[in-house]
């Protein structure tokens, strides 16, 4: 789950100004988390609680409503009887990663990720973007390899997963779809050496730059969540305000009591 929220604000200043370059400053002064931290930690507390995903959408988007949300997401945020809205945006991947982070079956994974993005983007191009993230997810912290992954993705959902990040590069750009967004965002993940480097790949190819960090960090915090330093971590923790960072570390007591696996170093 951080690596959705460093993704999201290491991407934060790229996402209008997009940089064809893995050599750029992580944080600046200027980095922030946007609606899709807002809307990831959102759904993960409705995961945590067992309580109703658009009640919690809702109730943080309409506190951090100064956000970059889309003009039909924000009608949904506004309305009193919200209905899903046949949306294929690329928002139903970024904010899943809880589904894939927080389940004990890819089966339960796939419940929950169809449960959380058909609120809203219930077109089938939606779903399967969530369907494809949260599965890349949750293999991952099953120790398969970026291979077997990425022809399970494949297979399953249809994405071409064959380029190469150099190959996307030079002529991708700003897109808001899930069908040009999470292709592209499994594959910095899949192919990086480590986690910074999967966060380079997704900033260096442009595009929706916090969406595609933000899916491509989750992804690859499962693949290499043992290298996530409170030097990565701890800029982007503390540019959170405490409500959120609370939900943030509520996920990892979730995931110690469950595995015991220790708690990050960030979050003492």
């Amino acid at each position: 789950m951080i690596g959705a929220v460093i993704g999201d604000i290491v991407g934060s200043v790229y996402e209008f100004d997009n940089i064809k370059s893995k050599d750029f400053p992580l944080y600046s002064d200027e980095s922030t988390f946007t609606d899709d931290t807002v809307c990831t930690l959102a759904i993960a507390e409705s995961i945590l609680d067992g309580t109703d995903v658009v009640a919690s959408l809702q109730k943080w988007c309409r506190k951090y409503w100064k956000m970059s949300y889309g003009n039909g997401f924000m009608s949904w945020i506004r309305s009193p009887n919200p209905e899903p809205y046949g949306s294929w945006g690329n928002g139903a991947a970024m904010r899943v990663s809880a589904a894939g982070f927080l389940s004990p079956t890819i089966e339960y994974s796939r419940q929950l990720a169809t449960k959380v993005t058909e609120i809203t983007h219930n077109h089938p191009e939606g779903i399967k973007g969530a369907l494809a993230t949260a599965d890349a997810i949750f293999l991952a912290f099953s120790s398969w390899t970026p291979d077997e992954i990425r022809q399970h993705i494949s297979g399953t959902y249809g994405y071409d997963l064959n380029r190469t990040v150099d190959e996307i590069r030079p002529t991708y750009h700003f897109n808001e779809t899930c069908q040009e967004t999470v292709p592209e965002a499994i594959i910095c993940a899949l192919e990086a050496t480590d986690f910074e480097d999967a966060i380079r790949n997704a900033i260096s190819i442009g595009g929706d730059s916090d969406t595609v960090a933000a899916i491509a960090g989750a992804i690859a915090e499962a693949r290499f969540h043992v290298e996530l330093t409170e030097e990565l971590c701890a800029p982007a923790v503390a540019r959170l305000p405490d409500d959120l960072r609370m939900v943030l570390k509520r996920i990892y007591d979730e995931r110690h009591k469950h595995t015991g696996c220790s708690r990050p170093a960030w979050y003492l």
